[in-house]
Protein backbone atom coordinates (compact mmCIF):
# COMPACT_ATOMS: atom_id res chain seq x y z
CA UNK A 1 0.00 0.00 0.00
CA UNK A 2 1.72 3.35 -1.49
CA UNK A 3 1.55 6.21 0.86
CA UNK A 4 0.60 9.35 -0.31
CA UNK A 5 2.38 11.27 2.96
CA UNK A 6 5.28 10.32 5.37
CA UNK A 7 3.38 9.20 8.33
CA UNK A 8 4.79 9.55 12.17
CA UNK A 9 3.91 9.53 15.69
CA UNK A 10 5.30 11.00 19.29
CA UNK A 11 6.79 7.81 20.60
CA UNK A 12 5.23 8.10 24.15
CA UNK A 13 1.19 7.73 22.59
CA UNK A 14 2.77 4.49 22.01
CA UNK A 15 5.03 4.24 25.74
CA UNK A 16 6.38 7.20 27.44
CA UNK A 17 8.74 4.84 29.62
CA UNK A 18 10.03 2.21 26.87
CA UNK A 19 11.06 3.84 23.32
CA UNK A 20 12.42 0.38 21.90
CA UNK A 21 9.16 -1.00 22.17
CA UNK A 22 7.49 2.28 20.69
CA UNK A 23 9.74 2.65 18.08
CA UNK A 24 8.87 -1.31 16.76
CA UNK A 25 5.35 -0.70 16.65
CA UNK A 26 5.44 2.34 15.03
CA UNK A 27 7.87 0.86 12.50
CA UNK A 28 6.02 -2.04 11.77
CA UNK A 29 2.94 -0.07 11.37
CA UNK A 30 4.89 2.04 8.48
CA UNK A 31 5.84 4.66 10.09
CA UNK A 32 9.09 6.45 9.33
CA UNK A 33 9.52 9.35 11.70
CA UNK A 34 9.33 10.19 15.14
CA UNK A 35 8.37 12.99 17.84
CA UNK A 36 10.23 13.03 20.81
CA UNK A 37 8.21 14.11 24.01
CA UNK A 38 8.64 12.10 26.87
CA UNK A 39 11.09 9.27 26.90
CA UNK A 40 12.15 7.29 29.63
CA UNK A 41 9.23 8.45 31.62
CA UNK A 42 10.75 12.21 31.41
CA UNK A 43 10.03 15.06 29.38
CA UNK A 44 12.85 15.22 26.52
CA UNK A 45 14.25 18.40 28.08
CA UNK A 46 15.25 16.54 30.92
CA UNK A 47 16.51 13.91 29.08
CA UNK A 48 20.62 13.36 30.15
CA UNK A 49 23.48 12.72 27.72
CA UNK A 50 23.62 8.97 28.09
CA UNK A 51 19.70 8.90 27.82
CA UNK A 52 19.99 11.11 24.76
CA UNK A 53 22.94 8.31 23.18
CA UNK A 54 21.17 5.20 23.65
CA UNK A 55 17.88 7.36 22.36
CA UNK A 56 19.13 8.29 19.16
CA UNK A 57 20.98 4.59 18.55
CA UNK A 58 17.91 3.49 19.01
CA UNK A 59 15.95 5.57 16.65
CA UNK A 60 18.56 4.39 13.90
CA UNK A 61 18.33 1.19 15.21
CA UNK A 62 14.56 1.22 13.87
CA UNK A 63 15.30 3.25 10.74
CA UNK A 64 13.28 5.94 12.09
CA UNK A 65 14.48 9.80 11.48
CA UNK A 66 13.61 12.50 13.96
CA UNK A 67 11.95 14.96 13.16
CA UNK A 68 10.32 16.85 15.80
CA UNK A 69 11.64 18.06 19.52
CA UNK A 70 7.76 18.69 20.69
CA UNK A 71 8.57 21.14 23.89
CA UNK A 72 7.11 22.44 26.00
CA UNK A 73 8.29 25.88 25.21
CA UNK A 74 5.90 28.53 26.49
CA UNK A 75 3.50 26.30 27.83
CA UNK A 76 3.45 28.34 30.73
CA UNK A 77 1.42 31.37 32.56
CA UNK A 78 2.12 34.93 30.45
CA UNK A 79 2.82 37.04 33.82
CA UNK A 80 0.41 40.39 34.11
CA UNK A 81 -1.92 38.57 31.58
CA UNK A 82 -5.81 38.27 31.63
CA UNK A 83 -6.87 35.17 33.78
CA UNK A 84 -6.71 31.70 33.03
CA UNK A 85 -8.94 30.21 31.21
CA UNK A 86 -10.07 27.17 33.32
CA UNK A 87 -12.22 25.16 30.72
CA UNK A 88 -9.21 23.16 28.74
CA UNK A 89 -7.18 20.99 29.89
CA UNK A 90 -3.35 21.51 30.91
CA UNK A 91 -1.27 18.69 29.53
CA UNK A 92 2.27 19.27 30.84
CA UNK A 93 3.83 15.80 30.13
CA UNK A 94 6.59 15.78 32.91
CA UNK A 95 7.26 19.21 32.02
CA UNK A 96 7.85 21.56 35.17
CA UNK A 97 9.49 24.91 33.12
CA UNK A 98 7.85 28.16 34.11
CA UNK A 99 7.98 31.49 32.20
CA UNK A 100 11.19 32.37 34.31
CA UNK A 101 12.84 29.39 32.60
CA UNK A 102 12.05 29.60 28.72
CA UNK A 103 15.08 31.49 27.50
CA UNK A 104 17.25 28.93 28.56
CA UNK A 105 14.58 25.90 27.70
CA UNK A 106 14.61 26.97 24.20
CA UNK A 107 18.91 27.18 24.13
CA UNK A 108 18.36 23.25 25.41
CA UNK A 109 15.83 22.51 22.42
CA UNK A 110 18.55 23.89 20.13
CA UNK A 111 20.84 21.70 21.28
CA UNK A 112 18.78 18.46 21.31
CA UNK A 113 17.26 18.90 17.90
CA UNK A 114 20.55 19.47 16.63
CA UNK A 115 21.53 16.22 18.37
CA UNK A 116 18.89 14.21 17.18
CA UNK A 117 18.69 15.44 13.31
CA UNK A 118 15.38 16.84 13.88
CA UNK A 119 14.22 19.90 11.81
CA UNK A 120 11.21 21.23 13.82
CA UNK A 121 10.71 22.66 17.87
CA UNK A 122 6.94 22.38 18.17
CA UNK A 123 6.29 25.30 20.64
CA UNK A 124 3.29 27.24 22.46
CA UNK A 125 1.57 30.55 23.04
CA UNK A 126 1.21 30.45 26.85
CA UNK A 127 -1.60 29.09 28.60
CA UNK A 128 -4.86 30.30 27.21
CA UNK A 129 -6.51 33.24 29.12
CA UNK A 130 -10.27 34.30 29.18
CA UNK A 131 -9.14 37.25 26.88
CA UNK A 132 -6.26 35.97 23.97
CA UNK A 133 -6.40 39.07 22.17
CA UNK A 134 -4.46 40.79 25.00
CA UNK A 135 -1.72 38.59 25.11
CA UNK A 136 -1.34 38.61 21.38
CA UNK A 137 1.02 40.59 20.91
CA UNK A 138 3.30 38.99 24.12
CA UNK A 139 3.15 35.70 22.20
CA UNK A 140 3.65 37.78 18.54
CA UNK A 141 7.18 39.30 19.95
CA UNK A 142 7.96 35.77 21.65
CA UNK A 143 7.57 33.73 18.43
CA UNK A 144 9.54 36.48 16.39
CA UNK A 145 12.48 36.24 18.63
CA UNK A 146 12.61 32.37 18.21
CA UNK A 147 12.38 32.34 15.04
CA UNK A 148 15.29 34.95 14.64
CA UNK A 149 17.59 32.33 16.95
CA UNK A 150 15.77 29.10 14.99
CA UNK A 151 16.62 30.89 11.89
CA UNK A 152 20.58 30.96 13.06
CA UNK A 153 20.46 27.59 13.43
CA UNK A 154 18.54 26.85 10.61
CA UNK A 155 15.67 25.35 12.27
CA UNK A 156 12.40 25.87 12.34
CA UNK A 157 9.96 27.10 14.96
CA UNK A 158 6.35 25.56 14.92
CA UNK A 159 4.11 26.87 16.78
CA UNK A 160 1.30 24.22 17.67
CA UNK A 161 -2.19 25.76 17.70
CA UNK A 162 -3.27 24.14 21.42
CA UNK A 163 -6.89 24.71 22.56
CA UNK A 164 -5.31 25.38 26.21
CA UNK A 165 -3.30 28.06 24.74
CA UNK A 166 -3.69 31.66 23.30
CA UNK A 167 -3.13 30.28 19.52
CA UNK A 168 -6.00 27.70 19.39
CA UNK A 169 -7.53 27.71 16.13
CA UNK A 170 -6.86 28.35 12.42
CA UNK A 171 -8.18 31.51 12.80
CA UNK A 172 -5.87 32.61 15.46
CA UNK A 173 -3.18 30.86 13.67
CA UNK A 174 -3.30 32.42 10.32
CA UNK A 175 -3.56 36.07 12.96
CA UNK A 176 -0.36 35.15 14.17
CA UNK A 177 1.53 34.34 11.07
CA UNK A 178 0.48 37.48 9.20
CA UNK A 179 1.82 39.07 12.37
CA UNK A 180 5.27 37.68 12.29
CA UNK A 181 6.16 37.04 8.65
CA UNK A 182 9.84 35.38 9.39
CA UNK A 183 9.93 32.36 7.29
CA UNK A 184 11.25 30.10 10.27
CA UNK A 185 8.16 30.23 11.97
CA UNK A 186 5.42 27.91 10.72
CA UNK A 187 2.50 26.24 12.13
CA UNK A 188 2.38 22.49 13.05
CA UNK A 189 -1.55 22.36 12.25
CA UNK A 190 -3.71 20.29 14.61
CA UNK A 191 -7.43 19.57 13.04
CA UNK A 192 -8.58 18.48 16.43
CA UNK A 193 -7.48 21.16 18.63
CA UNK A 194 -9.38 23.84 16.73
CA UNK A 195 -12.39 21.40 17.09
CA UNK A 196 -11.20 21.55 20.90
CA UNK A 197 -11.74 25.48 20.63
CA UNK A 198 -15.08 25.28 18.81
CA UNK A 199 -14.43 26.18 15.47
CA UNK A 200 -15.01 23.69 12.25
CA UNK A 201 -11.35 22.78 11.38
CA UNK A 202 -12.16 21.25 8.08
CA UNK A 203 -13.15 22.97 5.60
CA UNK A 204 -13.76 26.09 7.02
CA UNK A 205 -10.17 26.50 9.53
CA UNK A 206 -8.03 25.43 6.98
CA UNK A 207 -9.35 27.37 3.67
CA UNK A 208 -7.85 30.27 6.57
CA UNK A 209 -4.59 28.75 6.56
CA UNK A 210 -1.77 29.82 4.63
CA UNK A 211 -0.64 26.72 3.17
CA UNK A 212 3.18 27.37 2.32
CA UNK A 213 3.52 28.04 6.30
CA UNK A 214 2.09 24.75 7.55
CA UNK A 215 5.31 22.81 8.80
CA UNK A 216 3.82 19.73 10.23
CA UNK A 217 0.31 18.10 11.17
CA UNK A 218 -0.86 16.13 13.86
CA UNK A 219 -3.65 13.46 13.42
CA UNK A 220 -6.14 12.94 16.32
CA UNK A 221 -9.72 12.66 16.41
CA UNK A 222 -12.10 13.67 19.29
CA UNK A 223 -15.92 14.76 19.20
CA UNK A 224 -17.30 17.59 21.57
CA UNK A 225 -19.37 17.00 24.61
CA UNK A 226 -19.52 20.59 25.56
CA UNK A 227 -16.08 22.25 25.87
CA UNK A 228 -15.27 18.29 26.87
CA UNK A 229 -13.30 16.85 23.95
CA UNK A 230 -14.33 12.79 23.70
CA UNK A 231 -11.23 11.00 22.24
CA UNK A 232 -11.31 7.84 19.99
CA UNK A 233 -10.06 6.49 16.93
CA UNK A 234 -8.42 8.60 13.77
CA UNK A 235 -10.87 8.58 11.33
CA UNK A 236 -14.08 7.84 12.92
CA UNK A 237 -15.02 10.96 14.64
CA UNK A 238 -16.23 14.52 14.27
CA UNK A 239 -12.55 15.62 12.17
CA UNK A 240 -12.73 15.15 8.25
CA UNK A 241 -9.48 13.56 8.00
CA UNK A 242 -10.23 12.20 4.43
CA UNK A 243 -11.36 15.57 3.50
CA UNK A 244 -8.09 17.76 5.58
CA UNK A 245 -5.87 15.00 3.71
CA UNK A 246 -7.10 15.28 0.48
CA UNK A 247 -6.71 18.74 0.98
CA UNK A 248 -3.12 18.69 2.40
CA UNK A 249 -2.55 16.43 -0.98
CA UNK A 250 -4.18 19.02 -3.43
CA UNK A 251 -1.96 22.21 -1.75
CA UNK A 252 1.01 20.61 -2.27
CA UNK A 253 2.30 19.54 1.40
CA UNK A 254 5.34 17.47 1.86
CA UNK A 255 5.37 16.91 5.58
CA UNK A 256 4.58 14.72 7.80
CA UNK A 257 1.28 13.27 8.81
CA UNK A 258 2.34 12.67 12.80
CA UNK A 259 -0.21 11.07 15.39
CA UNK A 260 -0.97 12.53 18.58
CA UNK A 261 -3.32 9.53 20.06
CA UNK A 262 -5.00 10.82 23.06
CA UNK A 263 -7.14 8.06 22.91
CA UNK A 264 -6.61 6.17 26.06
CA UNK A 265 -8.46 2.72 24.13
CA UNK A 266 -9.89 -0.47 24.84
CA UNK A 267 -10.14 -0.84 28.76
CA UNK A 268 -7.44 2.03 28.73
CA UNK A 269 -5.12 0.54 26.77
CA UNK A 270 -3.26 3.35 25.16
CA UNK A 271 -0.70 0.98 23.62
CA UNK A 272 -3.35 -0.45 21.32
CA UNK A 273 -4.81 2.67 21.17
CA UNK A 274 -2.13 3.91 19.27
CA UNK A 275 -1.40 0.71 17.15
CA UNK A 276 -5.38 1.12 16.08
CA UNK A 277 -4.86 4.73 15.21
CA UNK A 278 -1.66 3.84 13.42
CA UNK A 279 -3.20 1.50 11.25
CA UNK A 280 -5.97 4.20 10.69
CA UNK A 281 -3.66 6.71 9.71
CA UNK A 282 -1.84 4.57 7.43
CA UNK A 283 -4.63 4.01 5.59
CA UNK A 284 -5.58 8.10 5.33
CA UNK A 285 -2.23 8.14 4.23
CA UNK A 286 -2.66 5.95 1.12
CA UNK A 287 -5.98 7.37 0.15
Amino acid sequence: MELKFRIASITDEFSPADPSRALSQMASIGMTGAELRVVYGKNIMDLNKSEMTSLRHLLQGHNMEAISIASPILKCVLPNAPDIDTRFQQDIFNSKHTYEGQAELAERAFKIAKFFGARIIRVFSYWRTVDPDKCFDAVAKALGELAEKAAKADLIIGIENEHACNIATAKESARLLDAVKHPNLQLVWDPANALCSGEKPFPGGYKRLPKDRIAHVHVKDCEMEGHKPIWGPVGTRAVDWKGQIAALEADGYTGWLSLETHWPGPGGDKFLASTICGWNLRGLAAM
